[in-house]
């Protein structure tokens, strides 16, 4: 897998997902829409810890800074 992510995005996904858990955890968010949403918390958790969005992927997307070759 390349790394199709840059630290930005990395720092911004990790940031929702630690709120979603808390809001979670806190018992602010609850039942089916709560549960959706930490799921969605740990793919992003996941993603940014390996760089990489299988998402951007089919669309060329990706937000790593270009390396000059």
């Amino acid at each position: 897998m390349k790394k199709n992510m840059g630290s930005m995005d990395r720092i911004v996904r990790s940031v929702i997902a630690i709120v979603i858990a808390i809001l979670y955890f806190t018992n602010i968010i609850s039942g089916t829409i709560g549960l959706i949403l930490l799921v969605l918390a740990g793919i992003f958790l996941f993603t940014s810890f390996i760089s990489f969005c299988p998402l951007y992927g089919p669309f060329g997307l990706s937000t790593c800074k270009k390396e000059d070759n």
